[in-house]
């Protein structure tokens, strides 16, 4: 069995779907519960040979359903785990998504997506669940959710997720796509004494003492282990700081409010926007995942035509960066969002520019990427 779960540290030549599974062996995960589906099924085969290697658990489960059961128990367990999917995989995950959030479950969920809806295009490129990432799964609730655009981000963005779901407590979602996790590229890993990992805060308290909702000054619980001797009683129905099912208004006012505002609180900490040439531009690209890199070319011929452009790449799109859109709606003409669906995260940008200047979707179905074309033609029709 290695010691070292990381491979040697320094460029390696990789798909963005083995970056990713990297990554969460890096962050500490050692339990992967999934079922195939293309294009995210080089995150399980690679994880299918590696966590043996080094003391994990690797299973194969009878459909997507199961493998985030099959997560949440792990992580009651005191594993840290992951599971991977695509569209219609994803679909079937909401029911337990909203499982993972009401009984405060940390796990990651890489979502690796392909065009839709139903099986629609299985090999083939999309941009089309990020509205479903969001709202996918019932009640009210806030989620975390990522979107790397190069193998280099896949990487480095799962050992985050890994790190937010701990700290807060919640499923974090991994909003990748089929080009970026196809994509082999050099990824550059560092040595592990240069890592930041944040590990589970278990418990001091002694099984009589301990109540597995009862929260602290942060409102997020603490944890403790099945099979340390802790009662523990979880449960997706409103429950009580003991988890026993409570049925009345008072203990969903008291439950649902702190699990939306955990994340809502700290949303500013949570924004992730790389702003790059915006400060005196005239238009901002606003763009995540594979899409944010093929408007890097229409970009640069705007801006050699004589037009001042910028880009805001979401890192992360939920929570929404709203007071960032806010701030540049107030300084430039137009907002272009090119995406790989026919118009989602465009309508949070419409509703954050408040009407403060043009917002130009630029939508594509999916199956290929946007030509650079596309995008520099909206870009020149918005300062018109």
């Amino acid at each position: 069995m290695k010691e070292d779960p990381i491979i040697a540290s320094g460029a390696h030549f990789m798909s963005g779907n083995e970056a990713c599974a990297e990554g969460a062996l890096a962050a500490g995960c050692r339990f992967f519960a999934g079922y195939p589906i293309t294009p995210s099924t080089e995150i399980a085969e690679h994880l299918a040979e590696r966590l043996p290697e080094i003391g994990g658990i690797f299973i194969q489960m009878e459909d997507e359903m199961a493998a985030l059961n099959a997560v949440l128990g792990a992580t009651w367990g005191g594993f840290k785990g992951m599971t991977a999917t695509s569209g219609p995989g994803f679909s079937l995950m909401m029911e337990n998504i909203g499982l993972a959030v009401m009984t405060e479950t940390p796990c990651v969920i890489v979502d690796v997506q392909r065009g839709g809806p139903s099986t629609g295009l299985a090999t083939k490129v999309a941009q089309g669940d990020m509205m479903q990432a969001k709202w996918g799964s019932h009640g009210s609730y806030e989620i975390i959710a990522l979107s790397p655009s190069s193998p280099q981000e896949f990487f480095w963005q799962t050992i985050k997720a890994f790190n937010l779901a701990e700290e807060f407590r919640t499923p974090v979602i991994i909003l990748a796509d089929e080009v970026v996790g196809h994509m082999s590229e050099k990824v550059i890993f560092p040595s592990p004494d240069r890592l930041v990992i944040k590990n589970r805060k278990l418990s001091r308290l002694t099984p009589a003492e301990y109540h597995p909702f009862q929260v602290n000054g942060n409102g997020i619980p603490e944890m403790v282990k099945a099979g340390d001797g802790y009662r523990i009683h979880v449960t997706g129905s409103t429950h009580d700081y003991r988890g026993y099912p409570f049925m009345t208004a008072e203990a969903q006012a008291n439950l649902i409010p702190r699990l939306v505002n955990k994340i809502r609180d700290r949303k500013d900490e949570l924004i992730d926007a790389e702003e790059k040439d915006c400060e005196g531009s005239e238009v901002v690209v606003c763009a995540y995942g594979i899409t944010a890199r093929t408007s890097y070319y229409a970009i640069e011929k705007a801006r050699e035509s004589g037009i001042r452009v910028g880009q805001l790449k979401l890192n992360v799109v939920w929570p929404f960066p709203e007071k960032v859109i806010k701030k540049w709606a107030s300084q430039v003409k137009a907002i272009i969002v090119p995406e790989l669906n026919m118009g989602q995260m465009v309508l949070e940008v419409e509703r954050s520019a408040g009407g403060k200047c043009k917002v130009v979707s630029v939508p594509h179905p999916g199956g290929d990427i946007h030509r650079p074309e596309e995008i520099l033609e909206a870009i020149k029709k918005s300062i018109k």
